[in-house]
């Protein structure tokens, strides 16, 4: 079973939710934890421990120089601009390749070819005797957060249970992050901002075809509009976390809220229970 955790905008909590949805079910049965917020992951400081980390590469082209022949075909079909063929030389700008192999292709002297190119890493740690941990990092300043998420994902291929911490938004990492996944949780905070972006959210699951149950995090009590939009769209809210200077508390030192008062840990196991549901269509 795979589930993706993720937020409409960022600050809602999302991370919270998954981090204390792991540790609940990892006292039970084997859980691997996946951050897939490569451009700024921060699971790991709920869950310390060595890591076993390894680089994630993609292949950039190559251009020899004395075998080109300047013809511009490869930059003719490179659709992104990643290749500008002037008359003595070839401009290659890699942030925007895309990997394709399809200047090689192109190239009818083959003075093209491809090379390694570190874009980030990934590590594996395993912090508590039943929880894997896998964490993906893009390296500064590169833009190509899918393929380190897409290294991340793999190695969680065949555990039994895996629950994806998403990036915030509704960009390419967040669905990259929700592909092959059999439920979406979406947490959201009862704000103007907090509904806007929700809905963008549950467009994307929508999209995709992902069952999606709603968490609303820092509830004051005046969630209507959210409820609201809820009913308008079926969507289950499938637990409430109430505005708390002591759940805050315990989140900005970095503690897991189910371990420092375990009765949350009732709350997170019916969570896990209502995605169950849902991935069977019980909802």
């Amino acid at each position: 079973m795979k589930i993706a955790i993720a937020s409409g905008k960022g600050g809602t909590g999302k991370t919270m939710v998954t981090a204390n949805l792991a540790f609940t079910l990892s006292r039970d049965g084997q859980v691997t934890l996946v951050d897939c917020d490569v451009e700024e992951p921060n699971l790991h400081l709920f869950f310390p421990a060595p890591a076993v980390i390894t680089e994630v590469t993609l292949p950039v082209p190559i251009i020899d120089e004395n075998t080109c022949q300047h013809c511009g075909l490869c930059g003719e079909f490179c659709q992104y601009g990643a290749i500008t063929v002037l008359p003595t030389r070839v401009l290659f700008f890699s942030e925007l390749c895309h990997s394709c192999g399809g200047c090689m292709l192109a190239c009818p002297n083959d003075a093209i070819h491809e090379e390694p190119k570190r874009i980030g890493t990934v590590a594996v740690s395993t912090p508590l005797p039943r929880l894997k941990h896998i964490s993906g990092m893009l390296d500064t300043g590169n833009p190509h957060a899918v393929p380190v998420i897409r290294a991340a994902k793999k190695l969680a291929v065949g555990d039994p249970l895996v629950i994806c911490d998403s990036a915030p938004g509704t960009s390419c990492p967040v669905v990259e992050t929700l592909d092959g996944c059999d439920c979406c949780i979406l947490v959201t905070e009862s704000t103007p901002f907090g509904l806007h972006d929700l809905r963008l959210a549950v467009d994307v699951a929508c999209r995709l075809g992902i069952p999606t149950g709603i968490v609303i995090n820092r509830s004051d009590g005046k969630d209507e509009a959210i409820l609201e939009f809820c009913r308008d769209h079926n969507l289950e809210v499938m637990l409430t976390i109430p505005f708390d200077r002591g759940i805050a508390a315990i989140q900005s030192r970095g503690n897991l809220l189910c371990e420092i008062q375990p009765t949350w840990q009732n709350e997170f196991n019916g969570l896990f229970m209502k995605c169950k549901a849902l991935c069977k269509g019980e909802r």
